[in-house]
């Protein structure tokens, strides 16, 4: 299983507006774009995904820009890949009729393995991730004397 640069590049962004959220400000395309070096228009359209989807808001006028429209906290990743890429992420489930055993072993793999991805994706906020990577930032601080 693999993150697609569609996803990669909306929870970057995310947690760059998670990054400002108590700001209360909303940020700019370019901001994030230039922060997070993901291409403008892409970035456009990705955030115009995620605000139909609940996930953000925004505010027009010079001032405009997007910004998270819950608490970091309570916005998993989970919710953020059903937003990008339909609710194929929550299901995995299998279409096609199961004609042979060894098939129907297969599927009951890969469903264990969906649902076992879908309850990480559901622990994991964008909180988590600011934490995180806050964490490593400090590790990577370097004193000299």
């Amino acid at each position: 299983m693999e993150i697609s640069c569609k996803s990669e590049y909306a929870i970057l962004a995310l947690l760059e507006m998670a990054t400002h959220y108590e700001s209360g400000e909303p940020m700019q395309i370019r901001q994030i774009a230039a922060q997070q070096n993901i291409p403008d228009r892409y970035l456009e359209q990705l955030l115009a995904t995620l605000r139909r989807g609940g996930i953000l808001k925004s505010q027009r006028g010079s001032k405009g820009g997007y910004f998270l429209a819950r608490e970091p906290r309570k916005i998993n990743l989970l919710q953020v890949l059903e937003c990008l890429e339909g609710s194929d992420v929550r299901t995995c489930e299998e279409e096609v009729d199961r004609k042979t055993l060894d098939s129907s072993v297969v599927d009951e793999i890969w469903q264990e393995a969906c649902q076992t991805a879908n309850s990480v994706l559901q622990k994991y906020t964008l909180q988590d991730l600011c934490e995180k990577r806050d964490s490593r930032q400090q590790l990577d601080i370097m004193y000299y004397i």
